[in-house]
């Protein structure tokens, strides 16, 4: 599919007002996505777990009004009116306008709110702009009835890209893939979709129990990290390696191949930190209870042969992940070890879901 796929033929209904709410997780890629080109296009494939408890709730009310050429919108978080929030929101219309041209001819009300703690550290772009995008194609579904339903999730994923890269893989799950490579069919640039192949059941539920290790605003944003890729020396043995990595995970999730999937994961994750410290300029976003936290989970994975893994978003909190079948004693050590390193003592437990839900109002 092209982008023009999603430009829509002119509408045969007409709407006066409505609202419709979705609720859509965040998720935690396994293979990292790092550097992108306009619009939105990513350097190099990855693939995601789709959480489940960690996720956004939004509510879109539209009325319509006479067109003009300004957007017209009002954002509330948690019932707090937030203009701070609405340049982005107003970037993220402007990108989708020709794939939604009724934006101009409502105002909208979007009221919004996370499961997680604001300021917790977890980036909430990925649930708010899946949840968004959703909200607007369900919209757009009332003015084209007989859209399919694997078009809709299609579009969506798309329009959510436009505003956050990662938001494309919150609309599906359990795990979703997004990037054009040769090792997995259908994928694509544009969009998300779901993982094709064979998945053991040692993988099913699987665990995520998210440490809070900082709270505070990240001093280099995730879209100057993309920017700094693009004359980074690593840049081109990165990419490759993303592609190798997708292609090595196939056998290891067929056969249930818990340490190699920990392996896999974990040296994905040091390599995101291992670009930025070697970007110009460099930084470092993990914290020094990060690093404490990571040797904790090798020596007691050691020490046990659990199978007790992590990974890192552009940040210095830790994800833990494990197989529902030793949950009762990786939380145990998680609870009694870790929980010490976090940021009063805050933590998260998660584990895989199964992608966005429209609520009905």
């Amino acid at each position: 599919m092209t982008e023009q796929d999603f430009i829509p033929k002119p509408y045969t209904n007409t709407l006066k007002q409505g609202k419709v709410t979705w609720e859509s997780p965040s998720n935690i890629a396994l293979v990292k996505y790092w550097g992108k080109r306009d619009p939105q296009i990513p350097e190099n494939p990855s693939i995601s777990f789709t959480l489940s408890q960690c996720k956004t709730i939004t509510t879109l009310s539209y009325k319509q009004k006479e067109v003009t050429s300004d957007f017209s919108f009002d954002v509330f978080l948690d019932g707090e009116k937030k203009d701070a929030f609405k340049p982005k929101i107003e970037t993220f219309f402007k990108r989708v306008e020709q794939y939604v041209p009724f934006l101009k001819g409502f105002h909208f009300t979007i009221e919004t709110k996370n499961t997680f703690p604001h300021s917790s550290g977890i980036a909430s772009s990925a649930s708010g702009m899946s949840a968004l995008a959703l909200c607007l194609m369900s919209v757009e579904k009332l003015f084209n009835t007989d859209m399919s339903n694997t078009f809709f999730n299609q579009k969506a994923s798309f329009l959510a890209r436009l505003g956050s890269g990662s938001a494309c893989r919150s609309v599906e799950g359990d795990l979703i893939v997004w990037g054009h490579t040769k090792h997995v069919a259908e994928s694509s640039d544009l969009f998300g979709v779901k993982y094709p192949y064979a998945v053991h059941d040692n993988f099913k539920n699987y665990q995520d129990t998210i440490l809070l290790i900082d709270k505070g605003e990240k001093q280099v944003s995730s879209t100057v990290g993309h920017n700094l890729m693009h004359n980074h020396p690593y840049a081109a043995s990165r990419f490759q390696q993303a592609h190798d990595n997708l292609e090595k995970l196939k056998p290891i999730l067929e056969a249930g191949d818990l340490k190699g999937f920990i392996n896999l994961m974990e040296s994905e994750a040091l390599t995101l930190h291992a670009m930025m410290m070697t970007s110009n300029p460099y930084y470092i976003l993990m914290k020094p209870n990060t690093l404490e936290v990571i040797n904790r989970i090798w020596k007691f994975r050691e020490d046990t042969g659990l199978h007790i893994g992590f990974t890192l978003d552009a940040g210095a909190n830790v994800h833990i992940l494990y197989p529902e079948s030793e949950k009762v004693e990786i939380l145990n050590f998680i609870e009694n070890e870790l929980v010490a390193y976090c940021k009063n003592g805050e933590y998260i437990c998660d584990q895989i879901g199964f992608g966005a839900q429209e609520i009905n109002n």
